[in-house]
């Protein structure tokens, strides 16, 4: 078995979605702006290590 001391791992988050497309209505503004939301930064990765664990092979 070969000894590898570097692995490479690729990992990716949410990226929060389109966001929302919606346009502000109250009484007495007939024209209020855009209020939609941009869909936020996505989500989080963490990374827990295992003391069982003695390899990243698959």
């Amino acid at each position: 078995m070969a000894f590898a001391d570097e692995v490479k791992i690729y990992v990716k988050a949410g990226d929060g979605g389109d966001g929302l497309v919606s346009f502000h209505r109250e009484r007495g503004i007939p024209h209020g702006g855009p209020d939609g939301g941009d869909g936020g930064d996505g989500g989080s990765i963490y990374v827990v290590a295992d003391h069982n664990e003695h390899s990243l092979a698959p």
